[in-house]
């Protein structure tokens, strides 16, 4: 298992379209992937759990893989939150 932090920035945090984003991206890989925020923790590839979250700008997110992919899946997602969910292996989110 693999695991990263990273910080949101993203004006709206992880809500409706920004959720959407993080989880199809999860959902590319076999991976079990897991956000966690605070004492909260979601299924990344449940738009729902994740939405619920309610991750605001500026706080800081655990993401965990556990799988054949995992190290790949975290490298994507850290980089989708970076560039404030417009960027996925280089291709722009439109």
């Amino acid at each position: 298992m693999e695991k990263i932090e990273v910080t949101v920035n993203n004006d709206t945090g992880i809500h409706s379209r920004p959720a959407d984003f993080f989880v199809r991206t999860c959902k590319l890989y076999k991976s079990n992937i897991t956000l966690f925020y605070g004492e909260k923790s979601a299924n990344a590839k449940n738009i729902l759990q994740v939405i619920l979250l309610n991750i605001c700008k500026g706080e800081t997110i655990c993401i965990t893989a556990d799988g054949e992919d995992e190290k790949e899946a975290l490298i994507d997602l850290k980089q989708l939150v970076e560039s404030d969910f417009k960027k996925v292996n280089a291709l722009v989110i439109i």
